[in-house]
């Protein structure tokens, strides 16, 4: 088969300009996550003399032990990430396991159960989506206080759950309404009650939704400031709240390496969750978004 040489060489030249936009971008938006790095092992003393690009002359491992556990600094004692870091990980698994599974639940009921006034509810739901997070701040600490769970990790889990149950719901109902209804009829047929066609039929057919939902629940509750600074006392401070307390908590000159080191400490796990799940995060996004 013959081809155009002209052509070929026009799609090569623009396929190799499109890769070397792309490759300036990549190195545009990585650049500061690099220099974070570099600049977490610096000494304070080559960080004054400006060498921000240049490798460090000696690893220095004292700003992530700083950031990371309790130091002495001078005649005072500074906290370090590591109560809010587990603070966070007992707001996070729990929320996220919580809201995921009630999303799929709504989602499994307004998909194939439905009832009168479902699309009134669906909508009502949704609008959890837009609501901003200033929006909700008075009545839900006293919604909290009422409670008797204001300034603890299960209050902040419980506005976790709430908040994220608009878009679990959201992702489980457009996914499911992807699925063949025959699915449930037949279950039915053959005596499946509600609870046995959700665990053993619709369940097990959500795999990459529940990624996606899991990956953005995770990733939403984890990276949470205002939550956790409203709703929390010094004993359930997320690590977000931790790093801004870190960051702060500097009296005379800033140290930025130590600054550096917290916040990749803070953002590891997130970053962890999209370099190994990222590219199931994306399949689950375009799963089932054509029907047939």
């Amino acid at each position: 088969m013959n081809t155009n040489p002209n052509r070929r060489y026009a799609d090569i030249t623009g396929r190799a300009l499109l890769y070397a936009v792309l490759g300036i971008m990549a190195i545009y938006y990585l650049l500061p996550l690099a220099l974070m790095i570099v600049t977490s092992f610096r000494s304070m003393d080559e960080i004054r003399m400006g060498q921000l690009i240049d490798w460090p002359t000696q690893l220095n491992l004292d700003a992530w032990r700083i950031a990371w556990s309790e130091a002495q600094i001078g005649a005072r004692s500074e906290r370090g990430l590591q109560p809010y870091f587990i603070n966070s990980m007992l707001i996070t698994l729990p929320a996220v396991a919580i809201s995921t599974l009630m999303g799929a639940v709504n989602g499994y009921v307004l998909s194939f159960w439905r009832f009168r006034g479902s699309n009134l509810f669906f909508g009502l739901l949704l609008f959890g989506c837009f609501l901003p997070f200033q929006a909700i701040l008075l009545p839900h600490a006293n919604v909290l206080g009422r409670m008797g769970i204001s300034g603890s990790i299960t209050g902040l889990i419980f506005t976790h759950v709430v908040y994220g149950l608009a878009f679990t719901t959201l992702f489980f109902r457009n996914y499911y309404v992807t699925l063949p209804s025959e699915l449930i009829k037949a279950a039915q047929l053959d005596g499946a009650g509600f609870w046995r066609i959700f665990w053993h039929i619709i369940l097990p057919l959500s795999t990459p939704i529940l990624t996606v939902c899991v990956i953005w629940q995770f990733t939403q509750v984890w990276n949470d400031f205002l939550f956790g600074v409203t709703f929390s006392d010094p004993s359930s401070q997320p690590v977000t709240v931790g790093l801004n307390n870190l960051v702060n908590s500097s009296t005379g000159e800033r140290r930025y390496n130590v600054d550096m080191a917290g916040a990749i400490i803070a953002a590891l796990p997130t970053l962890l969750v999209y370099v190994i799940a990222g590219k199931y995060f994306v399949r689950g996004l375009t799963a089932g978004s054509v029907k047939g």
